[in-house]
């Protein structure tokens, strides 16, 4: 290398020191919520490389100091009870003084809350914007960012993001992480915003990028001027800090974690384990079903009663910060995860599932446990799963998901569950990733 190019690369890495990126982030160091994770993972590989992180989020989560991190409450009253909801859970945990806090709050907000949805229909945190938006301004005349970063939940971030852009002139990124639109819903006020807004971030955002490769297609179909500034970027997870060995117990594990519902439902599990057992009773002794992060939607539950298999399905509810071990709720989840014969991948039947991979799954590939994946429409995320060794059936498929239960159940029974030989994706790689596509 010549003396010039070594004094460019010196002069290139002194710039990269001095940076600053300005990150918008709601719901950011929120324990346990996958957009939490999603970008506080990525902030030690970001000052790695120099980048000095200032981040603006609500106050659901915890202040971070190793760097400038400013917590803001939104404006509005449903995004005001929503906030205060987790302060008080994390000041007094969720008995009987959260019952009662939450209740008068609750209480005061409600007539304005009814206004607003009157006034507005937009999400709950839409009001973030004008905090976020305003301190934001502050900050950049003081520490001149070299970057504006604005990434999801709540989708105040973006529009910040884009508010700020059109004031200032900052390069603006935007990091999406599920669909904003979905085909044929655009009736309400809320869902005809996020369309909106989604043509905001195509048309301005200097680079964009989304989970999956329907995301990015079916942004690209809807906004073509959108170019090469669209991008895919697999977010992974972080290696865990577990010191957990997997051991095969006297039953097998089928662990589920994360939340349920009417559209991402436990049934076709409920009714496929109930086929297998029709058919060979005696593996019902040995087969439990355990559900962590929320609990068992309710027309899984009524399946459940119906076809007696409460002694199958395990609702362990959601896992908090433990005093007695010192744990937070998503360590003990990650030692959960290790402990598991198979993890579970409800992935649902709506028509956004073409376009998104549950973030939870790149920590279950650091689990090197075997996925048994129920999904719709998503040739990437199925990929995903089998080359890991894993097992895949669509969600609709009753007859299906009984056979790919099977298997993995004789499997067990044989010892044959394979640990992926496949190296996990972490989250280097997507700051790799940005950082390249920023810099082009």
């Amino acid at each position: 290398m010549t003396a010039a190019s070594q004094l460019n690369l010196a002069e290139k890495h002194d710039v990269e020191a001095r940076q600053h990126w300005l990150i918008l982030s709601h719901c950011f160091n929120m324990d346990g919520r996958a957009a939490s994770q999603t970008i506080t993972d990525k902030l030690p590989h970001l000052m790695a490389r120099g980048i000095e992180p200032i981040v603006l989020s609500g106050v659901s989560g915890s202040r971070d100091d190793r760097f400038m991190h400013l917590q803001l409450l939104p404006w509005g009253p449903a995004g005001l009870r929503f906030d205060m909801r987790h302060v008080v859970a994390m000041h007094f945990g969720r008995g009987v003084v959260y019952r009662v806090l939450t209740l008068i709050i609750s209480l005061l907000l409600a007539p304005f809350i009814a206004l607003e949805r009157l006034m507005f229909g937009l999400q709950n945190h839409a009001s973030w914007v004008f905090p976020a938006t305003i301190r934001s301004l502050l900050l950049i005349r003081k520490y001149k960012p070299t970057v504006i970063y604005s990434t999801g939940g709540a989708y105040s971030a973006h529009l910040s993001g884009y508010w700020l852009k059109k004031l200032t002139g900052l390069p603006w990124i935007a990091e999406i992480h599920d669909p904003m639109v979905i085909e044929g819903q655009t009736k309400s006020r809320n869902a005809r915003f996020m369309a909106k807004l989604e043509g905001i971030i195509c048309k301005h955002a200097d680079l964009v990028w989304w989970f999956t490769d329907g995301a990015l297609e079916m942004a690209r179909r809807r906004h073509p001027q959108l170019g090469e500034r669209g991008i895919v970027v697999l977010p992974g997870a972080e290696p865990p800090r577990s010191e957990v060995v997997y051991q095969r117990g006297e039953q097998m594990a089928i662990c589920h974690f994360g939340s349920l519902a009417t559209t991402r439902s436990l049934l076709p599990v409920v009714h496929a384990l109930d086929s297998v057992f029709a058919k060979e009773p005696e593996l019902r002794a040995f087969v439990r079903v355990h559900v962590y992060g929320g609990k068992i939607d309710p027309v899984a539950v009524r399946a459940i009663e119906q076809r007696k298999l409460q002694d199958v399905f395990v609702s362990h509810g959601r896992l908090e910060y433990s005093a007695e071990t010192g744990r937070t709720g998503r360590e003990r989840v990650v030692d959960l995860m290790h402990q598991a014969d198979c993890l579970l991948l409800v992935h649902g039947s709506i028509d956004d599932c073409r376009e998104y991979i549950p973030s939870k799954l790149y920590e279950y590939f650091w689990a090197k446990r075997p996925v048994i994946a129920l999904t719709h429409e998503n040739a990437q995320l199925d990929s995903m799963v089998l080359e890991r060794g894993g097992y895949v059936a669509p969600y609709v498929d009753e007859g299906a998901a009984e056979r790919v239960l099977r298997q993995a159940i004789q499997d067990w029974q044989n010892d044959q569950l394979v640990a992926s030989p496949v190296q996990p994706l972490g989250v280097e790689q997507a700051v790799e990733r940005i950082i390249s596509a920023l810099q082009r």
